[in-house]
């Protein structure tokens, strides 16, 4: 099978899988919006933006760098060293959801917060918190030891089936705020269950690999270097519209929110075919590095981003058609996320062209050199938002959005492009493809 068919089926079945837990997870946004009313929808929003940037937070950046250790611990008979790496990572997550737990209302009280959705759902947003960055750092090790299906199951078809769920079993109970409120809890430990179970593929996985060196004891440093700046980055990138939703929260209604809300959760779900192209090929982009195989190296990147920016141009596409049906069953008031929606599918394009910059850097041992362009990215998100949002609304949203995201995304290319020697835009598959036309005659 060719790097781009293989490429292509695997990332296929992946966003396949993803796309059929989105449809749950839209259908329940879509009934909470009818019977409980776009407000509650638009604190679902919050709720889960919250969630996320917990989760995000709670492996302080091991599980942004699972994939790549693994794969390389993987590649080289490390096994006894992923362990250490591992314990390191759940450590992170249980000591992190311990002290929230205990400080975490006290520091809400401190800060005023009260009125805010993690004071009103605080156990199970931090339940649900936990269960996360548990899915996060499993999926990441699991990715990177080429078991990339097991490694997003969870996240892509059991979470939104446990949603489904809870929504239909709490839908009648009372109120709309209490039936709300029953929904969570039921959500949260239905997903820690899920996170469990998940963590023991990971501990089925290990007894596969070979183990030929022992443990190096400075390694922790290592793992710190690439964690720190990877958790900056992957809050700025992988949950850059959590953190926009909570920046917008003070500016747009609860109704408004609910709106881009939907609009940037189809975003992230285009974005998740993207991404799902690079999990499968960064364990083969490792090893071609490790091997100082540089024309590999090369290749894979351009493959992957022809891959990439050939399925987000195609989204594009059939978003820009379909975007005013999808939204419409959300109810008519949503009709006017179409327009915003499209530009926010433009910016997914532009992205992907310009190639995974990051993870690229990264493994040249430069992770440091993505965080100015990430600064950059968020910095103008925040002057765009107060300066736009205001005299434009949603449309003013999305316009902040798709320039924040180029910025920062020609500016991590430019980066990989002087420290890394290496063109990670689309450029570099027609390069290649000519080098080879040029070389066949």
């Amino acid at each position: 099978m060719s790097v781009h068919r293989r490429l292509a089926s695997q990332s296929t079945i992946l966003f396949g899988a993803r796309l059929g837990g989105a449809g749950l997870v839209f259908l329940v946004q879509a009934l909470i919006a009818r019977i409980w009313g776009p407000e509650l929808l638009g604190e679902y929003m919050l709720v889960i933006a919250t969630v996320n940037l917990l989760a995000v937070a709670m492996p302080l950046g091991f599980h942004t760098v699972g994939t790549y250790f693994a794969a390389e611990y993987r590649a080289r008979g490390e096994r006894a060293q992923l362990v250490v790496f591992l314990i390191r990572a759940y450590a992170h997550v249980l000591g992190l959801t311990v002290l929230l737990l205990i400080a975490g209302p006290s520091a809400i009280a401190l800060l005023g917060l009260g009125g805010t959705v993690m004071a009103k759902h605080f156990i199970p947003v931090m339940l649900l918190g936990f269960g996360t960055a548990m899915v996060y750092v499993n999926g990441s090790l699991l990715v990177g030891l080429k078991r990339p299906l097991a490694g997003y199951f969870a996240d892509t078809m059991i979470r939104p089936m446990i949603v489904m769920v809870a929504f239909l079993a709490t839908m009648g109970l009372g109120t709309a705020a209490e039936g709300f409120s029953a929904m969570l809890w039921a959500i949260s430990i239905g997903y820690v269950t899920v996170a469990i179970v998940h963590f023991l593929f990971v501990l089925a996985t290990l007894p596969r690999l070979e183990d030929n060196s022992p443990v190096r004891a400075l390694e922790a440093r290592r793992w710190w270097r690439f964690a720190l700046p990877w958790v900056l980055i992957s809050l700025a990138t992988d949950f850059f519209f959590d953190i926009d939703l909570l920046l917008l929260s003070h500016t747009l209604s609860h109704q408004e929110l609910a709106i881009f809300g939907v609009c940037t959760r189809i975003f992230s779900l285009m974005s998740f075919g993207v991404a799902a192209v690079y999990a499968v090929t960064l364990p083969d982009m490792f090893e071609s590095e490790a091997k100082a195989d540089r024309g590999a190296f090369n290749r894979k990147v351009g493959d992957a981003n022809f891959v990439a920016s050939g399925i987000s141009i195609v989204m594009f596409v059939l978003v820009s058609i379909g975007a005013p049906f999808a939204l419409m069953l959300f109810g008519p008031s949503f009709a006017v996320g179409a327009a915003p929606l499209a530009v926010l599918s433009l910016a997914l394009v532009i992205r992907s062209a310009m190639g995974p910059a990051s993870i690229v850097l990264s493994i040249h041992d430069r992770p440091y050199a993505s965080l100015p362009s990430v600064a950059l990215g968020v910095v103008s998100l925040v002057v765009l938002n107060a300066l736009l949002v205001p005299l434009w609304g949603l449309m003013g949203a999305a316009l902040s959005a798709i320039c924040a995201i180029t910025l920062w995304s020609v500016g991590q290319w430019y980066v990989a492009l002087r420290t890394a020697k290496i063109d990670v835009s689309i450029m570099q598959w027609f390069r290649a493809r000519r080098a080879a036309a040029v070389a066949a005659e």
